[in-house]
This record gives C-alpha cells, sequence and structure tokens, in this order.
C-alpha cells in the first residue's frame, strides 16, 4: 500500500485563490456572437467553452449575468463560437472590453441564411443552438447543440493560461510520439 499525502486545506477559498487556481487552466479563447430580433449584434469574450458530450453533441458556454449580452444571448437561441486564432489577441481584447463597439472592426460576415455574426478566419467555427440553461452562481450554462462546424486550416488557436495570450506550438519530441502511436 502506498502512503499518499494530503493537501493542507484552507479555511475556505477566497475568490483570488480560485481565480490564481484557474489561471493555471489552458483555455481556447473564443468570441460567441449572437444577433437579437432587430438584427442588432452582440458579442464577448469567453474562455469558459468546453465540449460536453458526443452522443448527441453538446458544448458549453458560460455568461456571467451582470454581461450586456446575457439577455441577447438567452432570447436569441442561436450562436456562433468563434474559436480565435493566434492573430485574433487584439480582436479578443476588443470584445473583452465594456462600453465598446465590439463589431466596430468590420471583421464580421453574417452566417449564410442567419443574421448570427461570424469570424470568417476564426480557427474553428461552431454555429449552435441553446438546448438548456442551467443557472450556477453568478453565471448561466448554456447547453448547445452544434448545428455546423468549419475549420480554419492549420494556424494555432489562441489560447488564455496565467493571464495572458499564447499559441501552442507542438514540440518535436511530442509530435514524433503522437505519430507513433497512430
Amino acid at each position: 500500500m502506498t502512503a499518499t499525502s494530503t493537501p493542507a486545506r484552507p479555511l475556505s477559498l477566497g475568490a483570488q485563490q480560485f481565480r490564481d487556481a484557474m489561471a493555471q487552466l489552458a483555455a481556447p479563447v473564443t468570441v460567441v456572437t449572437t444577433a437579437d430580433g432587430e438584427g442588432r449584434r452582440w458579442g464577448f469574450t469567453a474562455s469558459a467553452v468546453t465540449s460536453v458530450s458526443l452522443d448527441p453533441p453538446r458544448i458549453l458556454v458560460g455568461i456571467t449575468h451582470g454581461s450586456s449580452c446575457h439577455q441577447p444571448l438567452l432570447e436569441a437561441g442561436q450562436f456562433v463560437v468563434n474559436v480565435l486564432a493566434g492573430r485574433h489577441d487584439t480582436l479578443a481584447m476588443r470584445f473583452a472590453a465594456r462600453g465598446t463597439d465590439r463589431f466596430a472592426g468590420g471583421e464580421f460576415e453574417d452566417w449564410p441564411g442567419t443574421r448570427l455574426p461570424y469570424l470568417p478566419d476564426a480557427a474553428v467555427l461552431l454555429r449552435c443552438a441553446v438546448r438548456d440553461i442551467v443557472p450556477v452562481g453568478d453565471h448561466d450554462l448554456l447547453l448547445a447543440e452544434p448545428l455546423e462546424a468549419h475549420t480554419g486550416g492549420s494556424s494555432g488557436a489562441l489560447v488564455w493560461y496565467q493571464r495572458s495570450f499564447h499559441v501552442p506550438v507542438q514540440t518535436a519530441h511530442l509530435g514524433e510520439a503522437a505519430a507513433g502511436a497512430a
């Protein structure tokens, strides 16, 4: 039998401790976009986006109750997850800012047959329909069905890690191991 050690337990986990711990988890940087019934575009930068289920296909998007996009996103019923490429760090910051015209750069087009804005040169695009909303603390978790997916090619996706942007680089050693396993 192997002895294990238990980490010292803090009396309570504070918000800053939680933020510091979560900063150690790399997350894809996305811009989630939608359009309301009047055609106004809405969008925000999100790192709380992940796959949930393969059968049926489902993803999760977290949005804080205080976001200006919260109500339009819930009412629209559909949205696009734009997984940003390495070159989109400035765009990510614009969509994270308050009180600015996030679509002022003119990079977004309407998804064919819809008014949903999407970024044509994103690393990955997922057009999704909301299937369930789960309130958790100060966020709502949107469980959504991907209806369409497009990949933008070989450019690396932008990730948020230790409170800054990064583009993962595959090392030769890891690449060789993956190739040998295939």
